[in-house]
């Protein structure tokens, strides 16, 4: 009886996660029609565009491997540029999804089944992204090998003094674990497209990746344990991966990097920009699909109020480095941050402030956490923030304690082709996730539907 009645005040009190035409059925034929209906024709034209980008990315690698790193706009004393600024953005988008399916999911939040789908997919390309860049900025990338522990002819081992390397192993098992992650949950989707399959060639090839999946008793035991096992596994990754890559800059002596307030500092940035960018694509997902049933608005503002949250813990980091600046009478610590308020930067520097703490503000009022032109424009100039933080941090170095050897980063038509090519190929992966592969964990939102209650016919005590 107790459980009947906490169920059904919950019925009564928490917001409809699934609205409309709540049923089985209709869930999975709103989220499967996409990929059984015609190609749509503004498909063709945006993949168009991305796999235009895409094909520069690879002009622009190859071009890269021809003439050298010199074709970029690093120089002495900004020996890193385009590359570890573009890399530590894209680590940080990729964060979102592991956040909503590991976190969440260990945490039992219902409100994360819409999205955690296509959270996963974001993460895996947006990881595809970064895992290019420490490639590409070793200089000699059929040297790359060396990165790996493997013996050699020459026996040389990998410098695991290198925060390079710390990048590599961190990036590279977060790829791995969230990849398995994404493809593990899908399998009952797959299965149902493949017994759904109106051709023969899409009935071998979701019959392959369903991987003999039929839904019996054994087969759901053996899903929940080991999707309970790698959410757990990923759940540490989440912090761990951005830690490390904070180690990049808070491992050297230079002011304004040296600082223990960076792992945190990335971690919180990665989760902003992550949901930020989830709340964007999403949004737009939602309505060009029809999905408004199944991705309420009630999924967008609880995502909007997890970026007003990170939006004050940024707020609350970028105040902690100017006061510790201060508080510590170093006087290059103290020029380093007054340099990016007032140098030549400085429109970077207060982009970002405008973009992470000050416009993230907005969502305290109902009004525009459920507004969809708003939640747009404020997730688009986060991203755009977050991008031009990790220029700040980068390009600090370009004062550093001699006046005479003060320079400019300045970035040539090869960093800036390259990072849109990142684009190209992520926008690229994500159309045709969209178009060939379900965005929404049917059988998760099932399971949060009134229907999937054993006391749903009890409601009338």
């Amino acid at each position: 009886m107790t459980q009947v009645v906490q169920d059904i005040d919950d019925t009564i009190n928490r917001p409809a996660l699934v609205t409309g035409d709540a049923t089985f059925q209709a869930v999975t034929d709103a989220v499967v029609a996409p990929l059984e209906a015609p190609t749509p024709r503004w498909w063709m034209i945006a993949l168009t565009g991305t796999t235009s980008l895409l094909l520069l990315l690879l002009s622009l690698i190859t071009y890269l491997l021809w003439a050298g790193t010199g074709v970029w706009g690093v120089n002495s004393p900004v020996g890193w540029g385009f590359d570890i600024i573009n890399f530590v953005y894209w680590v940080g988008i990729a964060h979102a999804g592991t956040l909503i399916s590991a976190i969440l999911f260990t945490t039992r939040q219902k409100w994360r089944t819409s999205i955690s789908r296509f959270a996963e997919a974001m993460t895996i390309f947006a990881v595809l992204c970064a895992l290019i860049y420490p490639g590409i900025h070793v200089g000699r990338m059929w040297l790359a090998y060396y990165m790996f522990p493997v013996p050699n002819q020459m026996a040389l081992w990998p410098n695991f003094k290198s925060p390079l390397l710390w990048d590599l192993f961190a990036v590279s098992s977060y790829f791995t674990l969230s990849l398995v992650f994404w493809y593990i949950g899908m399998m009952p989707d797959l299965a149902t497209l493949r017994d759904r399959a109106l051709t023969k060639t899409r009935k071998i090839v979701f019959g392959i990746l369903a991987m003999g999946w039929r839904g019996s008793a054994r087969h759901w035991l053996h899903y929940e344990k080991a999707y309970l096992i790698l959410a757990a596994m990923g759940t540490p990754l989440v912090v761990s991966v951005s830690s490390v890559v904070s180690m990049d800059f808070a491992a050297s002596q230079i002011p304004g990097w040296h600082a223990t307030i960076f792992p945190p500092y990335f971690v919180a940035g990665a989760v902003f920009s992550g949901f930020a960018m989830v709340v964007v694509m999403m949004a737009g997902a939602r309505k060009v699909f029809k999905l408004e049933n199944l991705v309420t608005m009630h999924h967008l503002e609880t995502m909007n109020k997890i970026v007003l949250g990170m939006g004050m813990v940024m707020t609350y980091i970028y105040s902690m480095e100017f006061f510790m600046a201060w508080y510590s009478a170093d006087p290059y610590e103290m020029f380093a941050f007054i340099n990016r308020a007032a140098g030549p930067y400085a429109a970077f520097y207060w982009v970002m402030l405008f973009g992470n703490a000050v416009l993230p503000q907005l969502f305290w009022m109902k009004r525009f956490r459920r507004s969809i032109v708003w939640m747009v424009i404020i997730g688009i100039m986060a991203n755009v923030g977050m991008w031009c933080e990790r220029f700040v941090i980068v390009t600090t170095i370009h004062r550093d304690f001699l006046p005479s050897s003060w320079g400019l980063f300045i970035p040539t038509w090869v960093d800036i082709g390259t990072f849109l090519g990142t684009w190209g190929l992520f926008l690229t992966l994500f159309l045709l996730f969209l178009r060939f592969l379900p965005m929404i964990n049917i059988t998760e939102v099932k399971s949060i539907m009134p229907q999937a209650s054993p006391h749903e016919g009890d409601k009338h005590v």
